[in-house]
């Protein structure tokens, strides 16, 4: 079974857009902060440190692939906020609490909220543009119908 639902997953990846793999990364991410709190509750330190280190590897990812040149001001933005979170995961693997992972768990959930929402505004913004097209395109057929019919 494992080995099935491995393949999937990798077929998932490899079949996505861009968008639907930041959509995945940051419900791994979320997914193991999770984890994280419940083994840092459990009192399992090991698994606590290694989900932290799953987190901290996707959220540098994050930061890595940030393009300053077309992103500016916003990706100045993401990219404090990210290193913010990076400090805090560093903190929580010292602290035997849950405060600094639960502050990240929270940023990330907001932060893949708002990318949901901004992939789905330019979706739909592209879906417009593709139905005006297909209209101008219809328009144009019709016209030239109507001239092959005339002449």
């Amino acid at each position: 079974m494992n080995a099935y639902m491995n393949q999937y997953q990798q077929n998932q990846v490899m079949t996505a857009s861009r968008e639907q793999i930041l959509i995945m990364l940051y419900d791994g991410a979320i997914r193991f902060c999770h984890q994280a709190i419940a083994a840092s509750r459990a009192g399992n330190m090991e698994e606590k440190i290694g989900r932290i280190a799953k987190i901290f590897a996707i959220i540098t990812e994050f930061s890595n692939s940030l393009d300053h040149n077309i992103g500016g001001e916003i990706a100045a933005d993401l990219d404090g906020l990210y290193q913010f979170m990076l400090r805090e995961l560093h903190k929580a693997r010292k602290d035997p609490g849950e405060e600094h992972l639960k502050i990240v768990e929270g940023l990330l959930v907001d932060l893949r909220q708002t990318w949901s929402e901004a992939i789905e505004i330019t979706k739909n913004e592209q879906n417009s543009i593709g139905l005006e097209k297909q209209d101008k395109t219809n328009e144009m057929q019709h016209q030239v119908n109507h001239l092959s019919a005339a002449g």
